[in-house]
């Protein structure tokens, strides 16, 4: 039987996902198995899982490597997919939450911040990385754990309309908590 999959990317980004040399496609195709059949015109890709090869869950990690890449992410930052605790979000800001028009571009904006500053300060207070897309429409988280659900919630706060510096009370607090909670975690108990 055969196991396949297609995704869509801009085709804007075709050229990623090859990679210099075809590394990236090599890459995706060696560590999971499959064979990517790319047609550079349209963006569609037809993912192949080996007949001899892994399995289909591994198919499925490289689908969702091959359309974080289509939304933005560097293979490098994709690659983190690969994590078994890894978990990925895309927030499709037409199709999930109904809106249109310049709506979107001033809600990028507002995820987005002055010169990227609201967006590197999410990424770096929860250890996720995101990515954002004008040509797509949509908000893309890739990370693991509390910091995958922080970074979440911030971001549907500002989608929401909350101020940003309520938003960046709400980092810095759960920053706060899932540090002590590290720290509990990992203290050994007294001896007594």
């Amino acid at each position: 039987m055969i196991h396949k999959v297609f995704v869509r990317i801009p085709s804007s980004r075709v050229g990623v996902l090859i990679g210099r040399g075809g590394s990236v496609k090599q890459r995706i195709e060696k560590e999971f198995g499959v064979k990517l059949y790319i047609d550079g015109n349209s963006g569609g890709i037809e993912i192949v899982l080996d007949e001899e090869s892994k399995t289909v869950s591994d198919m499925m990690i490289a689908k969702n490597i091959v359309y974080a890449i289509g939304l933005g992410f560097s293979p490098e930052k994709a690659f983190y997919l690969a994590k078994e605790d890894a978990m990925f979000e895309v927030i499709d800001l037409e199709k999930d939450l109904g809106i249109e028009g310049a709506h979107v571009e001033r809600l990028l904006g507002r995820v987005i911040g002055r010169d990227g500053k609201i967006r590197s300060l999410i990424e770096e207070l929860t250890g996720c990385y995101i990515s954002i897309s004008d040509e797509l429409k949509s908000i893309a988280i890739i990370g693991s754990g509390e910091g995958f659900e922080v970074a979440r919630q911030a971001i549907r706060m500002l989608l929401e309309g909350r101020q940003h510096s309520t938003v960046f009370k709400y980092l810095f607090r759960e920053r706060r908590r899932i540090k002590r909670m590290e720290f509990e975690f990992w203290r050994t108990p007294e001896l007594g």
